[in-house]
């Protein structure tokens, strides 16, 4: 606003003394601003400011000096151009390094602004310049010069219009910038009209443009946004906007526009225009060409992006799949060559993404990518067709096709370095090969299918394992999928059911408790043991729902059986629950719902989980388990022993209790290794004050073995299977004849039965 109403003073002319005042407070605010704008908010680069601020200061110089520069005589008269000129040479730097600093320095852009540069640069010439250095009583030279400012405005143009064709957003600055210097020209086009007439200065009304100029030129570099105008701006692809053709089409027919208005005056007028004409047309041609080039790229890039792993840049699914296509209908049938497709997948790669991150994992993938470029034949495809996942395609006999294998497993022999850190990892490879010999059935697809089968057959045997796919398991996986259909048709149909097995206390016989079982009774197959579904239901991801089930059927069963006085007050009720479900950070607002709705007191349930889920357990996991033992429940750990049994773990985690696996109760009586075993587990359990559970106890020597240790409650054979709650009811009411023998049986604990007979004996013991 303060430049507004000093350039209105100026063009009012009250007094030479106020028309100075109000020129300078423009021009000497705009080099101002132009110098410390740009550092406050420090705009880059830096070279380029400078050269702005040193363009604002030549132009002051020359508009100060004009009207005096004028009355001068001959060469004094030039002196204004000698200051002005060189500030068009300091803009157009600062354009350039603004460019290159924006990264917006393209070839369709510079010929596009080309175009429109001879366009302008014809007319100029035609109209301006020629006319102007034809006016007599003056050096042509004068003439001239004074119509060069039009000329350079051109080149300015030629800058300004590549910036603008580069521009994916148009902050304040920018537009500010773009219209002084638009303004610029309209005051060098009037200078360059009045020149024709043969004068050189007429009124302090011509200089209103450049003043206007010069305050936006400072409102650029003082708003903060000039920050923006050196950050990269790069189109991904130029789109023929109608900002580019309002600018476009007026140039392609400015070369027969001037041949109407100015062609009939000379042949050299013709001439200038012809080569004008023909210098856009070869323009347009390298503009065309340079479009086909850049669309061909760009398409050439894309089909690269379609058929490659962006990560690894090794072919992806869809590009191997049609070489294993082509390597299947160029293999001849008959001989010992077979195509061979290998589908590894890294082990324990999960873990490494969890403790490290993604980016290390990243990482990892391209230095076992790198790694087995080295060792596969070049003429062998290697791809990249899932997160851990490489398929390699080979054309050989079976020796050469076992030996690549050792070859690959070498790759993993040392550790990998990934940002300095060693990683060892190791992989699991499934292999398949078949020759296509006309069968409709032998393709890409199914080979990768029979890969990937072996692949989790092999992973199942352990790391680093490697199998060759045969046709039984193409039987097992479709026995894996219809038991997981079934199993989802059971969940929703009511098929499954709760069984409960005794806990009872070893010196009074008495049931302190019982485990709940899910069984399942399909309507064709009969009994389906959990040791088939429940791996299925944890793959499938029904673990969970088939969890939820059983804990709300339990928790049901166990309020009902408490309000009818079949069991105590005492007894609790143990649930099996994943390590997926407890990594659920609702799972404890779940169960608190659970227990007020049924009406269940939290001490008497207990929740088993098995050791990996110390093991393994996320910063989730642990949150949970403090969390279900602050309300209450019991938390014991199932099949202890077995696994990564540690004194640590039980420390560090809530649990309450442990359940020696039947595996060790089983060679009890036969086996001190044993014995000691789970005296050790015993010791280690009451020192940390945990209640101790045996499972599998089958004979009373087991049961008088586990007595002897200290181990105060059993769960097995020896009292009964797992039974449907009304049968459980019947046996083992808190006053009924079962739990009257079972306390009888416990006074006469000293009475040694056979190991073999257990069973029997538990027929005759609960009928």
């Amino acid at each position: 606003m303060a430049g507004i109403v000093a350039t209105a003073v100026y063009s009012a002319g009250f007094s030479p003394l106020l028309s100075v005042l109000a020129f300078a407070t423009v021009g000497v605010g705009t080099v101002a601003a132009c110098f410390a704008g740009p550092r406050r908010f420090g705009a880059e680069p830096r070279a380029a400011w400078v050269l702005l601020t040193a363009a604002a200061l030549a132009f002051l110089i020359g508009v100060v000096i004009r009207p005096w520069a004028v009355t001068l005589p001959l060469p004094f008269t030039l002196l204004s151009d000698l200051t002005t000129i060189p500030g068009y040479l300091l803009t157009a730097s600062f354009f350039v390094l603004l460019l290159r600093a924006r990264q917006s320095v393209q070839r369709h852009a510079v010929l596009d602004g080309l175009l429109v540069c001879l366009a302008g640069g014809l007319v100029c010439t035609l109209l301006l310049a020629v006319p102007a250095a034809l006016v007599g009583g003056r050096p042509a030279f004068v003439g001239v010069l004074a119509a060069a400012y039009p000329l350079l405005d051109v080149v300015l143009l030629l800058l300004v219009v590549n910036l603008t064709f580069t521009a994916t957003s148009w902050p304040l600055s920018l537009v500010t910038l773009l219209t002084a210097m638009a303004l610029m020209g309209v005051g060098d086009l009037t200078y360059a009209v009045l020149g024709v007439s043969g004068r050189l200065y007429a009124s302090p009304l011509l200089d209103v443009p450049f003043l206007l100029a010069f305050v936006l030129m400072g409102v650029t570099t003082l708003h903060p946004s000039v920050v923006e105008l050196s950050r990269a701006a790069r189109r991904p692809v130029q789109a023929w906007s109608w900002r580019r053709m309002s600018l476009l089409l007026p140039a392609m027919v400015t070369p027969f526009l001037m041949l109407v208005l100015v062609g009939d005056r000379s042949a050299g007028h013709r001439v200038t225009i012809a080569l004008v004409g023909a210098a856009m047309v070869v323009l347009l041609v390298i503009r065309a060409v340079s479009a086909v080039q850049a669309q061909v790229a760009a398409q050439l890039h894309s089909e690269h992006q379609a058929t490659h792993d962006p990560l690894t840049g090794l072919p992806n699914r869809r590009l191997i799949s049609a070489e294993i296509e082509r390597l299947l209908d160029g293999t001849p049938a008959g001989g010992d060559r077979r195509v061979w497709v290998y589908l590894l997948d890294l082990d324990g790669f999960k873990w490494v993404n969890e403790s490290w991150g993604h980016d290390t994992g990243d990482q990892l993938v391209i230095e076992v990518a790198a790694r087995l470029r080295s060792v596969v034949p070049p003429a062998r495809m290697l791809a990249r067709v899932g997160g851990d996942e490489f398929l390699l395609a080979y054309v050989g006999e079976q020796t050469g096709a076992l030996r690549l294998v050792d070859e690959i497993r070498g790759c993993f022999a040392g550790p990998l370095s990934v940002r300095d850190t060693e990683v060892v990892i190791s992989a699991s490879i499934g292999i398949a090969h078949a020759v296509s010999d006309g069968d409709p059935a032998v393709t890409a697809e199914a080979l990768m299918r029979d890969a990937d089968t072996a692949m989790y057959r092999a992973k199942a045997e352990g790391p680093g394992r490697s199998t060759v796919f045969d046709t039984s398991m193409h039987d097992r996986v479709r026995e894996r999928i219809e038991l997981e259909a079934a199993l989802r048709t059971a969940l929703t149909r009511g098929q499954l059911r709760v069984a409960y097995q005794p806990i009872l206390h070893l010196d009074t016989g008495r049931p302190v408790g019982a485990e709940a079982l899910v069984r399942w009774d399909h309507p064709d197959r009969g009994p389906i043991p959990p040791m088939s579904f429940i791996p299925v239901a944890e793959e499938a991801g029904l673990i969970g729902a088939i969890g939820t089930w059983v804990r709300e059927e339990a928790l049901r069963q166990l309020a009902e059986w408490r309000a009818d006085g079949t069991v105590t007050d005492d007894f609790y009720l143990s649930v099996n629950v994943s390590p997926r479900q407890l990594n659920d950070a609702d799972l404890p607002l779940v169960v608190a719902g659970e227990l007020l709705r049924h009406g269940v007191p939290a001490r008497a349930v207990a929740l088993e989980m098995t050791e990996s889920v110390m093991v393994d357990g996320s910063s989730v996991t642990t949150r949970v388990l403090f969390d279900l033992r602050e309300m209450g429940l019991r938390l014991l750990v199932d099949d202890f022993g077995t696994g990564f049994s540690a004194l640590g773990y039980l420390r560090r985690f809530p649990v309450t209790g442990v359940k020696i696996d039947r595996s060790f109760v089983a060679g009890l009586g036969q086996s001190m290794e044993d014995e000691e075993i789970v005296r050790a587990v015993v010791a280690m359990s009451h020192a940390l004050g945990l209640t101790v559970v045996a499972e599998g106890v089958e004979t009373r020597l087991q049961r008088d073995a586990l007595a002897a240790v200290g181990v105060t409650q059993g769960q097995g054979w020896l009292w009964g299977p797992a039974v449907p709650p009304g049968e459980f009811a019947g046996h083992w009411h808190a006053g009924g004849p079962a739990a009257r023998a079972a306390a009888a049986a416990g006074k006469n604990q000293r009475l040694a039965t056979p190991a073999g007979k257990g069973r029997n004996q538990l027929t005759a013991g609960n009928s």
